[in-house]
Formats: C-alpha cells, structure tokens, sequence
C-alpha cells in the first residue's frame, strides 16, 4: 500500500521565503490535529555540530512549535548526547551550544532537553529479538508518550550513504552505549603507507584507540567502538574499512533500533527539509561542505521509509548523485531491510503543495 508524502518545493535559500513554505504545509497538511490539550509533544531534531552552518534553522522550528501550541500541547525539543568528541558530547556543553545556535526557550518557544542525561548513560534498557543487534537503551520517557515529530535535515553519510529520518530516530534517539552498538561492527584499519602520522586521528578517537607505533598510526581493535569519526578526521585517505560487509550490518542496525524506538509510539510524524544538502552530516560539516544537490523542499508524510526514500529519489532524479560524491548506496539495503521489518512503505504518492 502506497504511503503519501507531501512535498512543497523551494528552491531558494532565502530564509523569509522558506518559512513561508512550511507554514503553508503546515497548513495544507494539519499535522497536529490530533494533539491534546496538556500533552508533552516530543520534537526530535539535531542542531549539528559547532562548526555545521547548514543544521534546521531554528526560525523554521519555531513555526512548528507555534503550531503545534495553538492546540494547547506543550511541545519540548529533544537530541541525545553523541559519542565522539566535541560541544555535543555532554548535556552541559550540549545545552550551552543549543543556546548560542539559537534554540534557545526564548527563541523558538519551547524547551531543549538532552534526553539521555548528562552523560548521555541515562535511560532504560530493552532486548531486542535481532540477528544484528541484541539489547538497547535508550531515554527514559520513551514508551511514556504517545505522540512523536521528527524533524530532519536531508545529508549525506559517511557510513549510512543518506541520513534522513530512520537515521535520526535510530541514532539520535538513543544513549550512547547504543549508538556505539550500532557502529561496533565498524573496525577501521590503518593503511601505513598512506599515513602521514599527522596526530588528527589520535586527537579525534572517543575511545583512545588509536596511537602511534613504528612512526605509524595505529588502531587497536579490542578499544576501537568502531564511530568511524577517524575516518572523518583522516585528510589522506590512510584509513579504510571494510565496506563490502560492513556497512550492510550498519544499515540493518539502524532499521532494526528505528523499528523499535517507533514501536513505543501511537502517533508519528516526519518532516524533512530538502536543502543545503551537504555530503557529509550535520555532525562533522561545516560552511566549506560539499552541497552535492540542489534544493529540493519540504517532504512531510507519517512513513520515515517513504519520506526517505521519496528525499533519495529527488536527489537522484537528474543523475545518480550518490555514486559521482562516491557515497555508499547503503541506503539501498537499509530501504529493503526497513521494508522488510514493516517500518514502512517503498511505494508512496508524491503529493505536490
């Protein structure tokens, strides 16, 4: 059965005319209807990294917010800690750049929670009945609401080939033992003779796995948690992966956590916006990013699979982008998994607002 997805173009990058876009979605497609007077309405997003210029503006979530209010919901904000270093590793700094990125309660309307605690250790434990991935934990108000809105922004992925809503929900919604779940069968090696011992893996490792031997960085499978932040960090191309059975494994461990996490909630709804579409995640990118499409838009549908798929296929229309950046097509096992497990539908109706 085909899902919808609704999809409002915009191709400009003008912020004024932007948020006019959403708000006519919005109300075209009346997302928050059902809500309830008193209701805690959780609003899933990431604000990238210090650094990424390119994150939801925090001007578009505040049309959300609003809209969600005139029901007389109370909608809160919320990220997870992540497990690599920098200003999100911690509530404290995560909050402190929140606040300077503009996400701020006075800015956007509602408050900015880092669900999994300071340390990002907090939440409750599950066991899941998967091949690929046994027990997860994740914050603990999950199970306790039954309404959830996510709010992506379409990129890029070093590991996943595209992060949009299943990537979202999978690893931005969970503690960061879980995190490091899903990335462990990842175990990235050094390649010597391209090494130039420049120290940036060394500094960047979350898990001090990496040190120097024979002049030569060297990484040691029994602490590497397999975060793939070396290969980010790595500008000489000095250390690989072994893809070809890998990143499969990855794939299927974020649909297998989505499925879950989605399961703990009646009412959920996705809304991806389509612009400066960058190669490389929120997480790492900065102003200097490959933007590797033209702007797309504004999709919203109640299937994360659809609405991904749907944001895939728009990006692909004219040429097979993916390939040319030479960005895995993960994305492909992680939609015939996802379909698999039910999460939802690769056929959808591409509604035009």
């Amino acid at each position: 059965m085909k899902s919808d997805v609704y999809l409002i173009k915009v191709k400009t990058n003008d912020l004024e005319e932007r948020c006019d876009s959403l708000q006519k979605l919005l109300e075209k497609v009346t997302p928050f209807r059902d809500y309830k007077k008193d209701e805690f309405i959780p609003v899933k997003l990431t604000i990238g990294d210090s650094q990424c210029v390119y994150n939801i503006h925090p001007e578009l979530v505040k049309i959300i917010v609003s809209d969600i209010k005139k029901t007389k919901a109370k909608p809160f904000l919320f990220d997870t800690n992540v497990i690599y270093k920098g200003e999100r590793l911690n509530a404290v700094d995560h909050l402190t750049l929140a606040q300077s990125k503009g996400f701020g309660h006075a800015k956007v309307g509602a408050p900015f929670i880092i669900a999994d605690g300071i340390f990002g250790q907090d939440g409750k434990e599950y066991a899941i009945d998967s091949d690929y991935i046994k027990k997860i934990k994740v914050p603990s108000f999950i199970g306790s609401l039954k309404n959830l809105l996510v709010l992506s922004h379409a990129t890029g992925h070093i590991l996943s080939g595209y992060a949009g809503a299943i990537k979202n929900i999978a690893m931005g919604m969970v503690s960061r033992p879980t995190k490091q779940v899903q990335h462990s069968s990842l175990k990235p090696h050094i390649i010597d003779k391209k090494c130039t011992a420049c120290g940036c893996c060394v500094k960047i490792c979350p898990a001090q796995a990496i040190s120097f031997k024979k002049e030569k960085a060297f990484i040691s499978q029994a602490k590497c948690i397999g975060c793939g932040e070396c290969l980010c960090a790595c500008k000489f191309y000095a250390i690989s992966i072994n893809w070809s059975e890998d990143h499969d494994i990855f794939a299927k461990r974020l649909i297998e956590v989505a499925h879950f996490m989605l399961s703990k909630f009646k009412n959920k709804f996705f809304i991806t916006f389509g612009f400066d579409i960058t190669k490389e995640c929120d997480c790492i990118s900065t102003k200097n990013e490959l933007i590797f499409s033209e702007d797309i838009g504004i999709l919203a549908s109640q299937d994360p699979l659809s609405i991904d798929k749907a944001m895939v296929d728009l990006v692909n229309k004219d040429k097979a982008l993916f390939k040319e950046t030479g960005l895995l097509e993960t994305h492909k096992t992680m939609f015939d998994y996802g379909y698999k497990k039910g999460l939802g539908s690769l056929d959808y109706n591409l509604i035009k607002i």
